[in-house]
């Protein structure tokens, strides 16, 4: 029986081009996705300004974040490594997403301090 598949470990350099691309969205691109997107929905919180345009952004942008989180950072976790709890994947969801969102919040309510 044959393969299709190259031998020449082109295989294994797609692997670990993949590899750095998944840490790549998980350390750089959803960390700053998710700061501006709390700063973002934090304006819309505090503006009191609640239009129907304004809510549906950023009902659209809660539910890209969710799809983002889910399966670009939770499910590439889960299968570049099985060997990790629950735990360890919850802790990475809380690091690369949860402290960014927070602390973009964070630093729109400071800044709203500030023009005070």
């Amino acid at each position: 029986m044959t393969s299709d598949l190259p031998s020449d470990g082109s295989v294994a350099k797609a692997v670990v081009w993949q590899a750095r691309f998944a840490d790549a969205i998980r350390i750089i691109v959803a960390p700053s996705l998710l700061f501006f997107s709390g700063f973002f929905t934090m304006d819309f919180v505090l503006s009191g300004a609640y239009s129907w345009p304004r809510t549906s952004r950023v009902l659209a942008l809660t539910l890209t974040l969710a799809v983002l989180i889910y399966e670009f950072i939770y499910k590439e976790q889960q299968v570049r490594h099985p060997d990790y709890s629950r735990e360890t994947r919850m802790k990475m969801l809380l690091y690369s997403c949860l402290i960014p969102y927070v602390a973009g919040a964070v630093a729109l309510i400071a800044l709203a301090r500030l023009t005070l």
